[in-house]
């Protein structure tokens, strides 16, 4: 979707948008985003790129952290792909509780509510 060099997010759906919108309001952030479009089978080939070009892997989905797809892919990250890192790969997802149904209580359930803390403290590192 977007190609930068400071940081890689990988994510899919939803997470495209909150990516796109993310990487608009921070242009100072060289922001490389990959779009999985399919997670089974996985494009392993096209992580394995984002994290060669960063070195910084954000991966951002909408589903909880506990469970969810990122799990999955850090942990190939992190077999395939160590030597390439030059920070522990980070996750960003919705809390770990059920979806409110208070429209106030859902946006800070989602993932998009921590999104800039996550790629603030991956930049840090």
């Amino acid at each position: 979707m977007r190609s930068g060099n400071d940081v890689g997010i990988i994510t899919y759906g939803i997470g495209v948008h909150w990516a796109e919108d993310y990487a608009a309001e921070h242009p100072e952030i060289s922001i490389d985003i990959l779009d999985l479009r399919t997670l089974l089978p996985l494009d392993y080939a096209s992580i394995r790129a984002a994290v060669e070009r960063t070195g910084r892997i954000l991966i951002l989905h909408e589903d909880t952290l506990i469970g969810g797809l990122g799990g999955e892919i850090a942990a190939w990250i992190a077999e395939h792909c160590f030597a390439l890192l030059d920070a522990p790969v980070m996750r960003c997802a919705s809390l770990d509780t059920p979806v409110p149904f208070n429209i106030d209580l859902e946006k800070n359930f989602m993932a998009k509510a921590r999104l800039d803390e996550s790629v603030q403290k991956l930049m840090r590192y």
